[in-house]
């Protein structure tokens, strides 16, 4: 297993948000440890997925397989994203732990759900042509604006480490999700 990259995902967590006004999602339920993968898409013009994200209960496996699925489907038709492959998504971090190996199938059903979802919509008519367009013109744009993608994690990584305070045992982490 690549421990740097798989600790780089896992820092970075590419992908990691709630959509606003996805077109479709998709969820998977892991019983066996309770974690909850959600993938959030917009598809543009020829079924091309525009915009994907995620958000996730899971561990830090969990977080790198969904950051995967995020790299590995953005940019691809529905068909090229429904196809990717458990071997695919572990071959990303050169395998994964014998206890771990279940990670890519729930990261990938869960993809696969979302997929499933705007098909559903797409067929019933929910989702038009003129959506799609729509998604493609404000993907351009969206593109050009300044500090897009950008979380306030990576805003803390540009302040420099002496104006950070220093943490204390007292200290509290306050998590905001959006």
């Amino acid at each position: 297993m690549n421990f740097a990259k798989f600790q780089e995902l896992v820092e970075k967590r590419g992908g990691f948000r709630t959509m606003e006004s996805p077109m479709a999602s998709g969820e998977y339920f892991s019983d066996s440890c309770g974690d909850m993968y959600t993938y959030y898409l917009k598809v543009g013009p020829g079924d091309v997925i525009e915009d994907v994200s995620y958000f996730t209960t899971g561990c830090g496996f969990g977080t790198a397989t969904c950051s995967i699925v995020v790299d590995l489907a953005l940019g691809k038709t529905l068909d090229e994203a429904y196809a990717i492959t458990d071997a695919d998504i572990e071959a990303q971090l050169d395998g994964y732990p014998d206890k771990k190996k279940d990670y890519p199938e729930r990261s990938r059903l869960a993809l696969q759900a979302a997929i499933d979802d705007f098909r559903k919509k797409r067929a019933a008519g929910t989702i038009t042509d003129e959506m799609l367009a729509q998604v493609a013109h404000a993907s351009a744009r969206i593109a050009t604006l300044p500090g897009n993608g950008r979380t306030s994690q990576d805003e803390l990584a540009d302040v420099p480490s002496e104006a950070v305070p220093a943490a204390s045992d007292d200290d509290k982490v306050l998590i905001k999700l959006h």
